[in-house]
């Protein structure tokens, strides 16, 4: 494969590659590492980093999610394992290796994609209620899964999306928001930020509710005086008496 060979002693590198397993055999690719997860042997090492020379998971995004995973009509490319994941998450990173592993592990079988949920897949995540980082998902048949494992290892992953996921319970997946739903979201969510930031302003500066409700009466005080002072100057109508012929 014509790639150098480097052997790392002590080295905190280990724990940022496998946060499970120790020694490691991590294979650098475009950049991208992908993680040996099989058994300390030189002919099954080098067959395995021989056929995933390019990486094996895909970078999904909110404007190709639904198209390339066909998940809501379900799953006419197959099924999909599913990592979100952010930049400034400690945990994801230290998964990367391990979540390529998994893409190695299955490829040609079952598909493995990242969305990152903070930028370019924020709104694929809002759409499957990721509340936290990293979260997995397994698409199948129209349906997700949860994946809410304590073991984040190749071989917990790989069982998962294998067999494992039938003890999940499988939700519909959600129907993409038309135009109207996010004008709605959108509205909801302006008015869920003034109300807490309308709070944080009285909590910091209690006297403005003060204010604002003697300005209140203030009002109500003049539009009172101003509709008495309409009704006493309104004009008496004057009788004409009729004479007699």
């Amino acid at each position: 494969m014509n790639a150098p060979i480097i052997q790392v002693v002590n080295s905190h590198l280990a724990k940022l590659y496998s946060p499970t397993k120790e020694p490691a055999v991590v294979f650098f690719r475009h950049g991208v590492p992908l993680l040996y997860n099989g058994e300390p042997d030189e002919n099954d090492i080098y067959g395995f980093f021989e056929k995933n020379q390019s990486p094996a998971v895909k970078e999904l995004t909110d404007k190709i999610f639904e198209h390339m995973t066909q998940a809501a009509t379900g799953s006419t490319t197959g099924d999909w394992f599913v990592m979100f994941y952010g930049a400034s998450c400690v945990e994801c990173q230290r998964l990367h290796a391990v979540w390529e592993g998994v893409g190695a592990t299955v490829r040609g079988r079952i598909n493995v994609a990242r969305v990152d949920a903070n930028l370019a897949g924020a709104d694929t995540a809002k759409r499957f209620k990721v509340k936290k980082l990293p979260t997995f998902l397994f698409f199948r048949l129209g349906k997700v899964y949860r994946y809410d494992l304590p073991k984040h290892d190749i071989k917990s992953f790989v069982s998962f999306a294998q067999d494992w996921y039938k003890n999940s319970k499988g939700e519909p997946v959600p129907l993409l928001s038309s135009p109207f739903d996010e004008l709605v979201d959108w509205c909801v969510d302006m008015i869920r930020y003034s109300i807490s930031f309308g709070l944080e302003v009285l909590k910091e500066h209690p006297w403005i509710w003060q204010i604002g409700i003697a300005g209140f009466g203030l009002v109500l005080i003049t539009a009172l005086i101003a509709i008495i002072k309409a009704g006493k100057s309104k004009p008496k109508t004057i009788k004409k008496e009729k004479k007699s012929k």
